[in-house]
């Protein structure tokens, strides 16, 4: 936005799913259960928050998303190598949505090696292609034996909500 519509920034202020859960984290809005979650966790950098996100708007999303699943996990541990060298898991570009199952399972096939040499039972994936792509098919062509979650869904199991407010009636009525 700043590149090619800096206008739009004096009028609107844009934010990612990242940067919404990191301020209701942050400020208290939304408090998390650490506890929820016992399976060693990881976390999957998608190319397009990741790279092209970098490339196309000068920002990466690689760390938020490692906080946010590190609020939600204690037990976590990080791919090697992460961030903007973390491996494509093979859905990208698209390429999901189209006839390419064989050519999407070669090509993640380093991907599930990564996730493999972590140990974990739960991997979190902030893109839907990476998700399905992770939880659809890495997962039974590699016989990974993971659990998938977005991020937003991972924090949305690990809220603690609110006690309900209480109304005490008065004795007159």
């Amino acid at each position: 936005m700043q590149k090619w519509y800096p206008e739009a920034l004096e009028e609107f202020q844009i934010y990612s799913v990242f940067d919404l859960l990191l301020e209701y984290i942050n400020s208290g809005r939304i408090t998390l259960d650490p506890a929820i979650h016992s399976k060693l966790t990881t976390y999957h950098d998608p190319c397009n928050y990741g790279r092209k996100s970098l490339k196309t708007f000068g920002h990466g999303y690689f760390e938020e998303g490692r906080i946010i699943t590190r609020a939600c996990c204690p037990d976590f541990v990080d791919m090697a190598p992460k961030g903007n060298g973390n491996y494509c898991c093979g859905a990208g570009g698209g390429a999901w949505a189209m006839p390419f199952a064989a050519e999407r399972v070669y090509y993640g096939r380093i991907k599930a090696r990564q996730i493999q040499e972590t140990g974990a039972e739960l991997v979190i994936a902030p893109c839907h292609n990476c998700r399905d792509q992770l939880m659809k098919s890495l997962n039974r062509e590699y016989e990974l034996g993971i659990e998938v979650k977005y991020l937003w869904e991972l924090v949305a199991d690990s809220l603690v909500l609110p006690e309900p407010a209480t109304q005490t009636m008065d004795e007159n009525e």
